[in-house]
């Protein structure tokens, strides 16, 4: 059992992180810049496919979402505040303690755990959605990882991914640009080899079951920090697919 004084020295190392974490004008300001748009863009793919009621303070009543790689919990709490339950998992301890602190400090019920997408496939856990936000970038197995991914859809929900383009204007923008140039992200963030391209990923969701019915851009405006939702997906970009049915052609039931 851990002493009272070693519960308030990681009380006090946590809130240092979670200060971080949450400091929207600090080094991580494009996560929360980038938050501001997918919610809003997440939040009405998924009111109008599940025939939701928009005008409730809390619309996403009874969806259950898992935030894959949810890092110190900045998506999983947007959603968790609109009434979704949430599943969050890293592979980084260090931020599934960030992110179950900080959500205790909101009052926010979210289920936080260290764990993998196999992890959870093994488990046969399945949601109404599943946010693959800015992960596929970082994956050595793009194929394995994916296959886990759609496994964790049920039938009829939804699967969002955002990502980095494999081009060379994405190259020079996301690496040269944003790490180097311009430093907003730590040299050796990104690798050019893992970025990917949206016919890749939607080979991957074919494979599963899913299909792509909506896809969208992100353009970054780095003279004043701007993000919004483009029709250019040549860097950054978000799709969504729908699993229309199981392997064996029979739609299923949600779990």
């Amino acid at each position: 059992m851990k002493t009272i004084a070693e519960n308030t020295r990681n009380d006090t190392y946590y809130t240092k992180l979670a200060d971080t974490w949450w400091d929207k004008n600090g080094p991580l300001w494009p996560i929360h810049t980038l938050n501001e748009i997918r919610t809003q863009y997440l939040t009405e793919c998924m009111l109008d496919y599940f025939g939701l009621d928009e005008k409730t303070s809390q619309p996403l009543t009874g969806i259950r979402i898992v935030d894959v790689g949810c890092g110190g919990g900045v998506l999983s709490e947007s959603m968790a505040r609109l009434g979704a339950s949430v599943t969050g998992i890293d592979i980084v301890e260090r931020n599934i303690h960030v992110a179950h602190y900080h959500a205790q400090q909101q009052g926010l019920d979210i289920n936080y755990k260290v764990s993998t997408v196999e992890d959870l496939q093994k488990e046969g856990c399945q949601f109404d959605v599943v946010l693959n936000m800015e992960v596929v970038e970082h994956v050595s197995n793009l194929a394995n990882f994916m296959q886990s991914c759609n496994q964790l859809v049920r039938p009829k929900g939804l699967m969002f991914i955002a990502t980095i383009n494999r081009t060379p204007l994405a190259w020079l923008t996301a690496i040269i640009g944003a790490e180097y140039i311009l430093r907003w992200l730590p040299r050796g963030t990104h690798q050019w080899h893992k970025f990917r391209k949206p016919e890749e990923l939607e080979q991957c969701l074919r494979q599963g079951g899913l299909d792509i019915f909506e896809r969208s851009g992100v353009q970054v405006n780095p003279f004043n920090r701007k993000m919004r939702l483009s029709h250019k997906t040549s860097i950054n970009y978000m799709l969504v697919a729908q699993k229309i049915a199981n392997h064996d052609g029979n739609i299923g039931v949600q779990v």
